[in-house]
Formats: structure tokens, C-alpha cells, sequence
């Protein structure tokens, strides 16, 4: 929607209000000037919590005055700033390009409309309503303008659309003309016409469909799409008007109506104001889903419940609709419940009424001048003028900037924690403000009872569990070779709500436990829920969370509830947890045959488990399991002397090295150790530290 924010609803003898021209509006350069400085924006703004705001880096052009026109093109966000019909320059910037495009091109009469190709290659621009004049930004390429008429006579041109980097259509008041531009040649071949009655035209470049709005009252839409030299005609639809018109004439405006991708699926939205003297309870915005098969249906409706001035945009798959009267914007979530009456659902706002964040527009000068405070910027001012999806532009103060949604107000606004997280995890930017939701949700004075904690567990490990599928969907195929056949298979995207369990370990949980602030029963029983909810969506179970349990246990001298998480195999067998319990012998002894027996139903070897303990540096621990499976006599010495030595602890080391002196005099009669043993660097280790005194005697009998 092209909307100027202060546009009123059409009254009942309203004219066709003069619309913001489609696509590259030059309306950017008609509309009435905004008052600067007029301080921050009123109604909710001052309740805080704004969860909307405009980009930090807008884009700065030269303000709209009767010298310089102002175009926005749709495709390529770019805005052109026209001075004596490009004469004495043209400056074109985008939000994402930061260099300006800047040239001069002859002063041929009024521009009316002008838009790169996508990739700026080629300049297309319309001074009459029967022609568009193209010139070619290629190197060495000669700078000279070729033109093409449209076809069909006595057609006016409303506008064009360039659909590629070389594919254009026209759109005129009798039908489309879809072209080839070709650049060597300085020619336009045409690809496809089509003859049908046009009041105004929408493009949605994201989409490559533009909609045409037809018949005398203008609600019949007529949707086309463009796809590599290709254009196919998409099923007609109507837009239900609120009352039945009392006269034949143009009652759709095309103010009221906007093109968007919302969640991968592209949608018409209908701004309908209802008539201020029906029992309604205000205006609503409708949407209709436009598949690229089949007919278009009435999906969503959603609720404004006031009347007055709007503006749409969609950020971050949010519907978000300005209300210029109070000064406020409100969101739409299609993704979360509403209320279905068998064909559509209407859903509330999400959130309340709040102002877009007060925005300060800097001084510009050098710095040395720029000492003055930055200036206010005017919000919901009735310069601004709103585009699709995320963009508004204020013409009278030179700014565009992009729409966002910042998450972090939304916590406190969306006090239902299962709805909040059911929102976050639709968000692009959600992982951080999810992990601290998971935090707060833990301690005080936020902390969440058992079962909310439980929900958002679930509700994270839902999303988990999608991916995890995918992954091992995607890599199944790839294995079994069939991604050759299916060229479109993509490795499915991780997006940020996907959260795993390092991320709730290292970020929430390990966190958590560390502070100490909750009661300890309650600390175990969040761990056993996170445990719980894995289990739930047989998600396997890293042992670092097991072993997160048996800490907490420990520390709390809850060693009857390890025994049992054991015994009943809550906490699930592994390597790494049964050296952990082998560690626990000193303070709990059960922990040896617990930790042995828990390697053996591993069916781990046996010289696996030692080297499983030594890696672990827990020698003492291996050497009393080799000796309980009667090993002992066998094993190398060299091995645990390493290890021994590698854990740094002297007495350590003493007590290895006096248990296999013991041995050798016990199988040879000698304490000595063999050459073959290779041991003579930690008897000179030993000797060094201990003295040779120490080393045993032989004994004789």
C-alpha cells in the first residue's frame, strides 16, 4: 500500500482520493509538508514499551520541493531524487546499497515514473502517458536513450515494473505488455499482451505478481505472474465492498489495499472501513490468500476496533497497521490462534497500542557544528508515506527508513508465557530474547510455576525436533543418492528458534544451577522437566544435562534420589556419566558399582572402560576396577605410571608406582621393573621426588 498516513476513509460522496502514484510514487513529491520538531510521539509512547521503531541508518535524500521530485521504487528500495526533470542530476540510494548512484540525463518534460532494472543496469523512465524511455548503465556501452510506445492505441501508460534484469511490463489503462528489454540492440521485444480494462495496478516485487484492479467499481482483482520470460494469468477474485454501492463508480481505491508476503505465502490486504454510522465497532483489515494454483480465498480478518486514518506495513511476518489519530500502531500475528467461524479467522492485535519509539533526527554539518541537539523527528506525520512490506518514507524531512519489530519490549507486554513463546519463535532475531525469557522464568521475582515451565520447554523442543527431522530427512537422501534426481532439495535452514541443548545448558540452565538462588528441590525438578520434555519428543538426552542432575544431587547430599534416578534408569547410561560416578566414590561408595555397572550394560570392554577412567585421569578408580575383575596382574604399567604422572599429584604417582613394585615382587621376586616395561623414566622421576631410599627392598624368604 502506497498510503500517505494522513489519507481519511472514503466518505459516502468521496472522490477517488488522489493516491500516492503506484509503485514509484510520485505522490512522495506531492503531499503536504510535515511540521519538524514537533517532539516525541504522544499516545503509548510515553507508557514505554514500544515495540516498534525506525532503522538507525535511514536513508537521507534531498527533501521533496517544487525543484526535486521524489520516487520510490518497490523492487530495489531505492529512492530518486529528480532536480529540473534530471537536468541538474539524479541521486539514487537504497537502504542496502550505500553508495549513490548519482548521473544527469536531458530535461525531456515532467518524469512521471523511474526505476533501475534489478541490478541497475538499465534506467527505464516514463515523461508521457504513451512512452518509456530506457538508457543503458553498462560499461563502455554508449549513453544514448531509446524509447518504446506501448502497442495498444489509445492506451495511456499508468506505470511499469521491471520484473528481471531485462524483463519489463507495462501496464496501461486497456492491459499489460510484458517486454524484453535489449540492451545491445537499444530495442524492446515484446513477449506478451493482454487486453483488459485497468483502474490502478499494485506490484509485489518479492512475489513477481502484480494485481490489477478491474471492472467499474474496481474490487474485481486480476492478479498476474512473471517468472523468466513467462506470464501467467493467476484466478480472478472480489473484494466484498462493506455496503453495496449507491452509485457506479470507482469504489475500490487502491489506498486500501496492499501486497505481501506473510509466512511464504503472498496475500492481498484489504483496509476496510466500515460506515461510521452501522453498529460496527471499527475498520478491519481483511486478507486474502493468493496461491499461485487454485482461486483466492477470504483467510484472516483482522480487528482494529476504532476508525479513522491507517497504514499497513508487514515486518518480520507481522502485520502491522499505523493509526494516525492516536498517534500508535498495533500487530497481527496470523500464526497465532484466533477465533474461526469455518472459513476465516479473526484474530485481536497481539499486543497493545503502543507508538513507534521516538526517533532523533541528527543535525548535519561538520562536526564542529553539530554540537546542537538532534531534532525530534515528527511521527505518524501526515507526510509519511507508507510501502511495502517495511518501508516509510517522509518526504518533507528527506528520510526512508525501514519498519522493525524489537522483541525485547514484547516480554513484558505478553505477560501468557505460552502465547510469548509461541510469538518469539516466529521471529527472525529470537534466540537471545527466548534464552532470557527461559532465564527470567527461573529466578526471582519472575520465576514460573512447574507447569508454565513445562510449556515452554515443550514449546521450545517442538521446534527442535521439526529441525532434527529435517536434517535427518535431508540427510537421508543425500546418503541414499537420491538428491540427484530431486536438483530443489535444500538443506533445511536452522533458524534461530531452533534451540538446542547446548544452547539451554550453556545459556539457562547451567547458569541457573550455579546461582543457587532457588530452593534445590526446585532446581532439580526444572532439570528433570527439561529432561522430561526431551524424552517427550524422543529427542536424545546429551549426558552434559545428566550430569548437570547428579552435580545439583550432589551438592545437596541427595545421594538416596541419585541412587533411584539410577536404579530406575531416569538418567540415561554413558560413558561420560559413569566416570562421573566413579569420581563421587570418596564422598559416595555405592558410586563405584553403580558407575561399573552401568559399563557393563554398555557392553563397554573392559580395557575400553580403564581407558575410558585414565582419560578421565581417575587412576585409582581404574586400578581398583582392574583388580576387581582380577586383571590386575596383566595390565601395563607404563599406562597408569603416565597418567599417574600426567594428574600432577605426587602422592598420586607414590601410591601407583609402590602398587606395582608390590606386584613385580609378588610375580618375579624383585620390585624392580623390567626393561621391557619401559619404565626407567618414572623410576628417575620417582627417585627424584621420593629419593632412592624409597624405592622397595627386594625382600627374600
Amino acid at each position: 500500500m502506497a498510503a500517505a498516513m494522513g489519507r481519511d476513509p472514503p466518505g459516502p460522496a468521496e472522490d477517488e482520493a488522489p493516491g500516492a502514484a503506484a509503485g514509484a510514487g510520485a505522490a512522495a513529491g506531492r503531499e503536504g509538508g510535515a511540521e519538524e520538531g514537533e517532539g516525541r510521539a504522544r499516545g503509548g509512547a510515553e507508557a514505554g514499551g514500544c515495540y516498534l521503531a525506525l532503522c538507525a541508518r535511514p536513508v537521507h535524500f534531498e527533501k521533496a520541493n517544487p525543484v526535486n521530485c521524489v520516487f520510490f521504487d518497490e523492487a530495489n528500495k531505492q529512492v530518486f531524487a529528480v532536480r529540473s526533470g534530471g537536468a541538474t542530476g539524479v541521486v539514487v540510494k537504497g537502504l542496502e546499497d550505500r553508495n549513490p548512484i548519482s548521473f544527469r540525463m536531458e530535461d525531456k518534460g515532467e518524469v512521471k515514473c523511474i526505476k533501475f532494472s534489478l541490478g541497475n543496469k538499465i534506467l527505464a523512465v516514463q515523461r508521457t502517458l504513451k512512452s518509456v524511455d530506457f538508457l543503458n548503465f553498462i560499461p563502455d556501452s554508449p549513453q544514448l536513450e531509446y524509447t518504446q510506445e506501448c502497442k495498444t492505441k489509445n492506451a495511456n501508460i499508468l506505470g511499469f515494473c521491471w520484473t528481471s534484469s531485462t524483463e519489463i511490463v507495462f501496464i496501461t489503462d486497456q492491459g499489460i505488455e510484458f517486454y524484453q528489454v535489449l540492451p545491445e540492440k537499444r530495442s524492446l521485444k515484446l513477449l506478451k499482451n493482454q487486453s483488459i480494462n485497468v483502474n490502478w495496478y499494485m506490484y509485489c516485487p518479492e512475489s513477481s505478481v502484480i494485481l490489477l484492479s478491474t471492472t467499474v467499481l474496481g474490487n474485481v482483482l486480476q492478479p498476474f505472474y512473471f517468472k523468466s520470460g513467462t506470464m501467467a494469468k493467476l484466478s480472478k477474485f472480489e473484494i466484498e465492498l462493506p455496503a453495496a454501492p449507491k452509485s457506479s463508480k470507482l469504489s475500490l481505491s487502491e489506498r486500501d489495499i496492499a501486497m505481501a508476503t506473510i509466512y511464504g505465502q503472498l496475500y492481498v490486504l484489504y483496509l476496510r472501513h466500515h460506515s461510521r454510522t452501522s453498529n460496527s465497532t471499527g475498520a478491519e483489515v481483511v486478507l486474502y490468500h493468493l496461491p499461485r494454483e487454485g482461486s483466492c480465498k477470504k483467510t484472516h480478518i483482522l480487528k482494529l476496533n476504532r476508525t479513522g486514518k491507517f497504514a499497513l506495513n508487514v515486518v518480520d511476518n507481522l502485520v502491522v497497521v499505523h493509526h494516525q489519530d492516536t498517534e500508535t500502531s498495533v500487530i497481527f500475528d496470523i500464526k497465532l490462534k484466533g477465533e474461526f467461524d469455518g472459513s476465516t479467522t479473526i484474530h485481536q492485535f497481539v499486543l497493545p497500542p503502543r507508538s513507534i519509539q521516538p526517533y532523533q533526527i541528527p543535525v548535519a554539518g561538520p562536526a564542529s557544528v553539530t554540537s546542537q541537539a538532534p531534532v525530534p523527528c515528527k511521527l505518524y506525520s501526515s507526510s509519511w508515506i507508507v510501502f511495502q512490506p517495511d518501508i516509510i518514507i517522509s518526504a518533507s524531512e528527506g528520510y526512508l527508513w525501514s519498519l522493525q519489530v524489537k522483541l525485547e519490549p514484547v516480554v513484558n507486554l505478553l505477560l501468557d508465557k505460552g502465547k510469548l513463546m509461541d510469538f518469539l519463535l516466529q521471529r527472525k532475531e529470537c534466540k537471545m530474547v527466548i534464552l532470557s525469557v527461559c532465564s527470567q522464568m527461573l529466578s526471582e521475582p519472575e520465576r514460573g510455576s512447574l507447569s508454565v515451565i513445562a510449556t515452554v520447554f515443550d514449546k521450545l523442543n517442538n521446534e527442535y525436533k521439526k529441525y532434527l527431522e529435517a536434517e535427518q530427512s535431508y540427510t537421508m537422501v543425500v546418503e541414499t543418492g537420491l538428491s540427484r534426481s530431486n536438483p530443489l532439495l535444500k538443506r533445511p535452514v536452522r533458524t534461530q528458534a531452533v534451540i538446542d541443548q547446548s544452547d539451554m545448558y550453556t545459556h539457562v540452565l547451567s547458569v541457573f544451577t550455579e546461582k543457587k538462588e532457588a530452593p534445590h528441590k526446585f532446581t532439580i525438578a526444572v532439570l528433570m522437566e527439561y529432561i522430561r520434555s526431551l524424552n517427550q519428543f524422543q529427542i536424545a538426552v546429551q549426558h552434559y544435562l545428566y550430569e548437570l542432575v547428579i552435580k545439583t544431587l550432589v551438592q545437596h547430599n541427595l545421594f538416596y534420589m541419585l541412587h533411584q534416578f539410577l536404579q530406575y534408569h531416569v538418567l540415561s547410561d554413558s560413558k561420560p556419566l559413569a566416570c562421573l560416578l566413579l569420581s563421587l566414590e570418596s564422598i559416595y561408595p555405592p558410586a563405584h558399582q553403580l558407575s561399573l555397572d552401568m559399563l557393563k550394560r554398555l557392553s563397554t570392554a573392559n580395557d575400553e572402560i580403564v581407558e575410558v577412567l585414565l582419560s578421565k585421569h581417575q587412576v585409582l578408580a581404574a586400578l581398583r576396577f582392574i583388580r576387581g575383575i582380577g586383571g590386575h596382574d596383566s595390565i601395563s604399567a607404563r599406562k597408569f605410571l603416565d597418567a599417574a604422572k600426567q594428574a600432577e599429584d605426587e602422592m598420586l604417582f607414590y601410591t601407583i608406582f609402590r602398587f606395582f613394585e608390590q606386584r613385580n615382587q609378588r610375580l618375579r621376586g624383585n620390585p624392580s621393573f623390567t626393561p621391557g616395561e619401559h619404565c626407567e623414566e618414572h623410576v628417575t622421576f620417582f627417585k627424584q621426588v621420593f629419593g632412592e631410599h624409597a624405592l622397595m627392598k627386594p625382600t627374600t624368604f
